[in-house]
């Protein structure tokens, strides 16, 4: 990490391409979060001021919308991926390890690949070398955090919904089409009316036929003539 040492940047990183990566959880967060993407595609200003050129800047943001809680769905972080593993790439910049990934498989899955072939991590922070102990453990330490907070999130929207249920207050769900229950004004009990018992009677007679008959394409012909 960039503290009071010197940089980690060499000449043989700057010999190779510079990659950002952009990305927002949701399309509503694209729209409404700008400030946000504003603040990720300016890392393009660190890597040019760190030595590299600008037509030597790769950004990847086909991610824009796309949830960070896997590598499935992540073209870009796909892409990105083969591109360190091929080795032409320099250094790796993100506003925050969450940009990357919330994934712990897929967060050390990229820091072994970035130690491997000799790859920076840039990120709002500072710089990071995985081949190096101290940082490799700081990064693995982000990327845990990144995660965790993951299930947190999820866990206090699950949380809250369940509160309203308790409640009594989520919303009532359509009926499926079709579909009408009405009490019975003696038992208490809910019958259906509507076409869909139409739909059940008419199932019901030829299940019967089907037994009185023995063959089916007779019962098919004989249902057909008598219109059930």
């Amino acid at each position: 990490m960039n503290g009071a040492s010197p940089s980690p940047v060499t000449a043989s990183h700057l010999q190779r391409n510079a990659y950002l990566y952009v990305r927002q959880s949701t399309v509503r967060q694209v729209i409404e979060n700008v400030e946000s993407t504003q603040r990720q595609y300016a890392l393009r200003q660190r890597a040019t001021a760190l030595g590299w050129q600008v037509d030597q800047i790769v950004v990847i943001d086909s991610d824009l919308g796309q949830s960070a809680a896997a590598a499935v769905d992540r073209r870009g972080f796909q892409q990105l991926v083969t591109e360190v593993g091929m080795g032409r790439a320099g250094i790796v910049l993100g506003l925050e390890v969450s940009r990357l990934a919330r994934n712990s498989t897929d967060w050390h899955r990229l820091l072994e690949i970035c130690a491997l072939t000799d790859t920076l991590i840039l990120d709002e922070d500072g710089i990071y070398d995985p081949a190096h102990f101290n940082d490799r453990l700081l990064l693995g330490l982000k990327g845990t955090m990144s995660e965790a907070e993951l299930h947190l999130l999820r866990a206090r929207l699950i949380g809250g919904m369940m509160n309203k249920a308790r409640r009594g207050e989520t919303p009532q769900l359509p009926q499926p089409a079709g579909d009408e229950l009405l009490p019975r004004s003696l038992s208490g009990m809910f019958t259906l009316h509507g076409p869909l018992r139409v739909a059940r009677e008419c199932a019901g007679r030829g299940r019967t036929r089907r037994r009185q008959l023995g063959r089916l394409r007779t019962c098919g012909a004989t249902l057909i003539r008598h219109a059930f």
